[in-house]
């Protein structure tokens, strides 16, 4: 199965009510993702039509494509979590027998879920200032606090994810990257 297809049928490798749980947000942040890059790009193609045929730019494209953009990257950084496609660097890791692996990738998730439920906690203060502070997008006139709801939502669903491949862990004998991604490394080389 490819990567595309995989993506298209992700089931998480998780049990009961926490396999339900991860498997919704999986295709909530799929349609997110979709939905975010297809309004991005229809965004900035019709401001560049208006620019060459009619001679003037939308002057909301800019916070449009500014809200996407946050909307987008804290919606994939769960994503990348679900899927194992985070940065590793693994020497001491790769060094270590199976059980070691296995109980490190579990602190390495642990810890990584409380800094992302940490920076969740410290991205709504911030939300909250902001919304003290009553700032408002110049162009689209409504609330800038607004636009930053997705840096919460991204960091929790992040720390969930972690905190399923934690559990994940624990309840396998192979060592998992996520609640679906086996620990290993593909062979790209090809002999010439």
């Amino acid at each position: 199965m490819t990567d595309d297809e995989s993506d298209k049928h992700y089931h998480s490798g998780l049990p009961g009510i926490l396999g339900s749980i991860d498997t919704l947000i999986s295709k909530l942040e799929a349609i997110i993702l979709a939905i975010g890059v297809l309004l991005m790009a229809t965004n900035t193609i019709a401001n560049v039509i208006g620019r060459f045929l009619l001679g003037e730019s939308l002057f909301f494209t800019g916070e449009v494509n500014r809200i996407l953009i946050i909307m987008i990257t804290f919606a994939g950084i769960g994503y990348a979590a679900r899927h194992g496609r985070h940065i590793r660097m693994s020497a001491i890791y790769d060094a270590l027998p199976v059980g070691g692996r296995r109980a490190l990738m579990v602190a390495i998730a642990l810890f990584t879920s409380l800094i992302m439920f940490f920076l969740a906690y410290y991205s709504v203060l911030y939300i909250l200032d902001l919304y003290d502070k009553g700032r408002i997008l110049p162009a689209l006139g409504f609330p800038i606090f607004i636009i930053y709801v997705w840096v919460p939502l991204g960091f929790i669903i992040t720390g969930l994810q972690y905190l399923f491949t934690a559990i994940k862990n624990l309840t396998s004998r192979d060592v998992y990257l996520s609640t679906s991604v086996v620990d290993g490394y593909k062979d790209t080389e090809t002999e010439v």
